[in-house]
């Protein structure tokens, strides 16, 4: 049996972080968006300097899925001023969980869920 396991992304895996988050973005909105919109937003959002940022922010955190060590998908949490709408102290907001096409219906959104539930329980 393969297990799922998770492990917190840091600076050093900003490349990694940059990957999954634009093929998961691209397989989740590219067919109601134009080429041309997707590949502005994906630039936009993803750039390595915006996720750098995103991963140094103290009140941000970025998990990795893992599926026999390759990245299939990833969860960001952000508390405090980080959340982007309650930013309220004693809540921790879940911004995304995407997993790659390939591993939809494998738990794999279900682990990382359960990852901020633990994330939010601890705090």
């Amino acid at each position: 049996m393969t297990y799922i396991t998770i492990e917190q992304a840091t600076v050093p895996n900003v490349d990694q972080l940059r990957q999954i988050s634009r093929q998961t973005f691209f397989e989740t909105f590219s067919a109601s968006n134009s080429e041309q919109n997707m590949q502005a937003y994906l630039e936009e959002r993803f750039s390595l300097e915006k996720l750098t940022a995103e991963l140094q922010n103290r009140h941000s955190a970025f998990y990795f899925a893992l599926l026999e060590n390759a990245v299939v998908g990833y969860l960001k949490v952000n508390a405090g001023p980080a959340q982007t709408d309650l930013q309220d102290a004693n809540s921790l907001e879940i911004e995304r969980i995407y997993v790659l096409q390939d591993y939809h219906g494998k738990q794999v959104g279900q682990v990382l869920y359960e990852k901020a539930l633990q994330l939010a329980t601890q705090a």
